[in-house]
Parts: C-alpha cells; structure tokens; sequence
C-alpha cells in the first residue's frame, strides 16, 4: 500500500524521538552559579564546620544562599545569581586558610531521574560557558639545572666504570660542571672519555686551587636552547595529556612566547583540581639512601611526606626520574594499603636495574618534589606591591629495602589513602613535566559574558526557526506543518546528539545550529515542490507524494554528503572555533536526513496514508487525483 510505513519503522522513529526528547531535556535546566571549596592539596578534605562557617561568613555578608553541600572531599555553595556568585568568592576565601581554594563553578541541576539514565546537558564552550583561563611560565634555568645534573651523573657513573678516579662533580654556575682528578692522565683519561660520549659539552682543562687538574664542562648554547625547546614541547605534551585525563572538553592549549603556556579550560568542575594537576610537576626521584659514613657533600637529607619529624639522607646521585614512567596505575597491595604501580622505559628500567643490582639490602628513597607559588601583599619604597615567592619542596614518599635486582615495573607504596595514590598515578601517566611551571595569571571567565553571548545566540536561532515555520506555514500549508513538525524534531535530536557524545556547544556552533535549520528545511522544500511537480504532470496524490519522497531522495542525499565532507574536513583540519563549528554541522546534516527522510514522512503517511484523496493542502489550487 501506498504511503505506509511497516510497524518496524514507525517504531524506530517514535522510540528514536523519545529517546532524542529525553536526552535533549536536562538542557531545559541551567546550571546554578556556585562557588566550590576544595582542599589546596589532595589529603585536605573539607568539614561540614568549614562549610558552616562559609555559608555564616557568607550571610553576614548579605549574599542569599541557595543552598550547600558536602561532597567527595569538596562543598558546593550553590547562589542565586552571577553578581552573587563574584560577591561570594572573596567573602569565603577571606575566611579560610591556604589549606583551601575556592573556585567558581556552575552546578549542575538536572533532575536525579535523567541523571539516572545518564543524561545531562550540552556543554558549553568558554565563549559561552565561561570558565578558567591559566597563563602558565616554565622555569628555562630550572630545566638546563635538571639537564645538567642528569647528565653529570651519567658522566661519574661512565667514570667509575672506567675505573677513573675523581673527585667533585659539582654544579658550576647554570652551565659549569667541573671534576677534579690527582693526576693529568687520568684527566685526560677523563677528557676522551667525554669527548667521545657527550658532545653536549665544550671542555676545559685547567689547574685548580689545591693544583689539582681540572676538567671543566661548559653546555654549548645550541644544547641550551635545544633543552629550552625541549622544556617547552614537552610541557605542552604533558600538560595536553593532564587535561585529557582531567575530561574537560573542547581545551585550549598553546605555547605562547619562549617560554609561557596558555591553558583554556571551558565548564570546568573542579577548578581547584585543574589548577593542582596542571600546575603539579609531580616528579619522582628515585636514589639510594646513604650509607652511615658517606661524606655530607655526597649526601642530602629530606623529610618523610607523611612526618616532617621523620627524615633520612640520601645520596645526591639520582637513578631515575619520573621523565622515564611511561605508565602509572593505582592499586592495593596485600594489606589492602593504596599503592601506585610503576613502568619505566627500557633506558630507565636498564639504569633502574644497573643501580639496583649492586644495591641488595639497601634502601632506595622514592622523593616526591613539589614546586609551589606563594604571593602576598608587601609595602616595598612606600607602595604596596604583589611579591611573588617560589618553592621547590622534597619530600620522600617511600624508603623501602631493595630485596632483589629492580627492573621496568614495581610498586610505590607508603601513600595515605587512595586518591593520593590516584592523583599521584594520573600525574605521573599523564606524563612528568620537564621543568616546573609556575602559574603567571590565573582568571576566571564569568558565566557573565557567556550569559550574553548565549541570549545573542539563541535570539538567532529562535528568529530563524520562527521565520522559517512561519515560512513554511504560508507556502505549504498542511504539508508545511508537517516540515515544522520534523524541523521542531530534527532540532530536539541535534541537541540530543550532542548531548550524548558530550560535545561542546561553541559561539560558532550555534551558528552551525542556524545553518542545519536552513538544510533540514532545504530538503522539506525539495520534497514538497516534487510532490507538486507530480500532481502537475496528472499523477494521482498517492503516487505524487510517493515519487516525491523517493525521487528527491538521491538529490537530497547527494548534497548533504557533500556538505556532510567539508564538516569533517573543518573538524579534522581546524581548531577551536573552527572546530565548534564542523561538530554542530556535521551532527545537524545527519539529524536533519533523518527527519527529512524519514520523520517528515512517517507524519505524512500518518495523515494521508491509503486514504482516497480528492484535494492535496500542499500550497495553490491541486484538486485533481
């Protein structure tokens, strides 16, 4: 029969609506302004007493309170407006120590239900969203030093494999290493020995005080900049990787300048978290612990992270550092105490094992280094000034005894609970940053501005959709309202789609919400002036609407395919606004095939379906059948 859709296919279309009305819905409930209090590190967790004060403070203040909560080692302080929520911050952090961050955020309220079958809302860019935007600078001196010591270790251990005595080895200035020897030849034993090897190096022989022979080695400035480029390509990798693991959609990371970073970080939820994962070196060193009659110069003694009343000294000379992780993965070990399990790479596993294998019975120190950034207000020649103050903290995690030769894989045990332990592992798989960073500005995008762009955007969208049904209305007639039943549908399931595959609704993809409304309505157009083609020619209703459908088909999918091809060429060679766009197009070519297709004739056939027709409201006078 004509114009009759088996059960099959009537059944895909409703389920596909519902399906698509109740995973576009949580967008109907906007997100509550809030401001969000998390520990500064990872073991702080906050009571319900701080949250009570916060919430006091807050009253006090006059700054009306929607409502608050204790969450997973966070509070959540939910306002009734953006003014409020700018007001709010500094009234909580004010009273607050340093153990605490407090952030703006905006919380979700999608109703448990929908929660429940995993639907939640688009999420919205920076431009729309609003969010935090860092300016991150790494530490280039800190990098040649690391680089440096790196490598002056490989060079005293190459020594005594050699079996060349030396002595020194220190640190000259941020580009001198010198070793000091008894003897010329063993110097110049030495000299070949790093000529050969180490052609980062100029070299110096000269006489030192005590007239010993010395050797100098002097970074050449091509390897100083190769190890600023380095720093800084592999700060963006890792920082890339942090935000990938973080889950935060559409990111922005670029370099900016020699030596700063720009990280953009849209709708995020927790941006005291962002802000300790991004700006965390995380570094691990592993080196043995020194035996009781090692000389003071050998050694360095560090506190236990868990028990600054507790410390061990170890020897300068590091094995590995967390450069050589390729792989981190939290666990229990057999007391069902949080632990992280480590893979190296085969370099850091063959220096892991050449360190261990001589080392039976020892014990090996796991130090964990931390670089912080502490700000305050001095008065410096009568002016209040912001004095920045950096930090670099050792601390040793582990010191366990080494029963048998270390090779690619073991274990980091000794942490305190198990998100310290997944923090520590997500850092570290993420990947080690080569130099720390420390955060140059930091500055929150206010829900504000978004709020306006988001009105701009939808005034758009909600002006074309109303001329386009009103359109459609007047030059189709029934047949139009059948093409605004499948536009209203066609945008239900665009915003359903992209909710689901938790894409992120940019300025210019709101634009590419307008464009798919023109294609979808295209195609309605192409249908219908067909339809009226055939019922010109003296094809009866039936056959006319029939034709129409599948004769348009071809053309209909034929240029979307095109269109379908640029969108993806956009998203796969673009980026950022670019890439908003493509995402929105090509989920709305597809959404709009569907209910051209499909929908629209699902309804036609509802109405007209194997009924004997005597008149067709498809605009002008067609009567005849």
């Amino acid at each position: 029969m004509l114009n009759k859709y088996p059960l099959w296919k009537n059944l895909l279309i409703l389920i596909t609506l519902v399906v698509g009305f109740l995973y576009a819905l949580p967008n109907l409930y906007p997100d509550d302004y809030a401001v969000q209090i998390s520990g500064a590190r990872s073991g702080t967790e906050v009571s319900q007493r701080t949250l009570d004060q916060a919430v006091e403070a807050l009253g006090e203040a006059d700054v009306p309170v929607k409502s608050s909560s204790l969450q997973e080692r966070s509070a959540l302080i939910r306002l009734d407006s953006g003014a409020a929520q700018l007001k709010a911050r500094p009234v909580v952090q004010a009273i607050l120590s340093d153990e605490y961050v407090v952030a703006l955020n905006m919380a979700p309220s999608t109703p448990d239900w929908l929660r429940s079958i995993g639907a939640g809302p688009m999420k919205l860019g920076l431009d729309l969203r609003g969010g935090v935007h860092f300016l991150l600078e790494v530490d280039m001196e800190t990098a040649i030093e690391q680089r440096l010591e790196a490598l002056s270790g490989q060079i005293k251990r190459d020594l005594r494999e050699e079996r060349i005595r030396y002595r020194g080895g220190d640190l000259e200035g941020a580009r001198n290493v010198v070793l000091s020897f008894r003897d010329e030849s063993e110097r110049d034993a030495a000299f070949s020995l790093v000529r050969r090897d180490y052609d980062q190096f100029l070299l110096d022989n000269r006489r030192g005080e005590d007239d010993e022979y010395e050797l100098a080695l002097t970074l050449a400035e091509s390897q100083v900049r190769e190890i600023k480029e380095y720093a800084l390509q592999q700060n963006l990798t890792t920082l890339r990787n942090r935000v990938n693991e973080l889950g935060v959609a559409e990111p922005l990371v670029q370099q900016q300048g020699d030596s700063r970073v720009v990280v953009q970080l849209p709708g995020v939820q927790d941006t005291a978290q962002a802000k300790r994962v991004l700006g965390a070196t995380a570094n691990l060193e592993f080196r043995l612990e020194a035996p009781q009659d090692a000389p003071t110069s050998a050694t360095e003694e560090f506190p236990f992270r868990d028990s600054e009343m507790r410390t061990a000294r170890v020897e300068k000379e590091i094995i590995v550092t967390g450069e050589s992780v390729v792989n981190a993965q939290q666990g229990f070990d057999e007391n069902s105490q949080p632990q992280v399990n480590i893979t190296l790479s085969s370099a850091g596993g063959d220096m892991m094992n050449r360190a261990t294998r001589n080392a039976i019975s020892r014990r090996m120190a796991v130090i964990f280094i931390e670089y912080d950034t502490e700000t305050e207000e001095r008065r410096v020649d009568g002016e209040v000034k912001t004095v920045e103050t950096r930090s670099i903290d050792h601390s040793i995690i582990s010191l366990a005894t080494i029963q048998s030769a270390l090779g690619a894989s073991f274990r980091i045990t000794g942490l305190d609970s198990i998100s310290e332990a997944g923090e520590l592992a997500l850092l570290l798989r993420a990947g080690s940053l080569a130099a720390p960073m420390y955060f140059v500005e930091e500055r929150t995008i206010g829900p504000s501005l978004g709020q306006k762009n988001i009105d701009a955007g939808m005034m758009s969208v909600a002006l074309g959709f109303a001329l386009v049904l009103i359109y459609m209305a007047v030059f189709y007639r029934a047949f139009g309202m059948v093409a605004n039943l499948a536009l209203t549908a066609n945008l239900m399931l665009l915003i359903a789609c992209m909710s689901i595959l938790s894409a992120t609704l940019t300025l210019p993809g709101i634009a590419g919400i307008v464009l798919t409304v023109g294609i979808a309505v295209d195609a309605n157009v192409l249908i219908f002036e067909r339809i009226k083609e055939e019922v010109k020619s003296g094809m009866p209703f039936q056959s006319a609407i029939s034709a129409g459908y599948s004769r348009a088909f071809v053309s209909i999918v034929d240029a979307n395919i095109t269109t379908l091809l640029v969108a993806v060429i956009l998203f796969a060679m673009g980026s950022g606004p670019v890439k908003g766009f493509a995402v929105t197009l090509c989920i709305g070519i597809l959404t709009s095939m569907f209910t051209s297709l499909l929908v629209s004739r699902g309804i036609v056939n509802f109405i007209y379906g194997g009924r004997t027709l005597e008149k067709l409201s498809i605009g002008g006078k067609l009567t005849h059948g």
